[in-house]
């Protein structure tokens, strides 16, 4: 039996990624990632820088995505849950401007892999949550780019509380919509 099970999504070349957890009455092991196991599922990334982040309850972070050394992320939660989304950005791709999201949590230990290309952005749903993942290239600030998070023609279903408003950075509330951006991921 392998130590993952790869579910592809209906966005070619994105993965929800569920581990094989040991447990006993001491707790439980599990491998996050296996290069080996990754390979042979099809994904043959490399990753070059970890990160981590942590944020409270309504924090919603993204869309965001580099326009130049776009990063492929292997993202999961180590303390609470969020709400996990990409978007495809592949200017070419039948599913350009689409979505996939998916609930990330510590207890359901799943991942998400989102490849070169898209946008990515995550909304906390518990009290707190450690983001951890996983990058392809490495953080350029003079490439990064946003999209705003409730664009229209996009139609995130973010799974906020009735009259939320999420917590946002100055730059995400200023992003632009994907009609807005000069775009060339292929």
């Amino acid at each position: 039996m392998g130590k993952f099970k790869f579910n592809e999504t209906s966005i070619e070349g994105v993965y929800v990624i569920e581990p094989t957890i040991i447990g006993d009455e001491r707790g439980y092991f599990m491998e996050s990632y296996n290069r080996k196991d990754f390979v042979q599922a099809g994904l043959k990334m490399e990753f070059v820088q970890d990160n981590e982040s942590r944020s409270k309850k309504g924090v919603l972070r993204g869309l965001h995505f580099q326009k130049k050394h776009s990063q492929g992320k292997l993202v999961r939660v180590t303390e609470g849950e969020v709400f996990d989304v990409a978007v495809d950005l592949r200017k070419f791709s039948p599913t350009y401007g689409k979505w996939e999201g998916v609930v990330l949590s510590a207890e359901n230990k799943k991942q998400f892999y989102i490849p070169e290309g898209f946008a990515h952005g995550f909304l906390v749903l518990s009290e707190t949550a450690v983001f951890n993942y996983k990058c392809t290239d490495y953080y350029t600030p003079e490439y990064e780019g946003g999209i705003y998070w409730a664009d229209e023609s996009i139609n995130v279903k973010w799974p906020l509380e009735e009259d939320q408003v999420p917590i946002l950075s100055d730059k995400d509330r200023k992003a632009q919509r994907l009609s807005e951006q000069q775009l060339n991921f292929f």
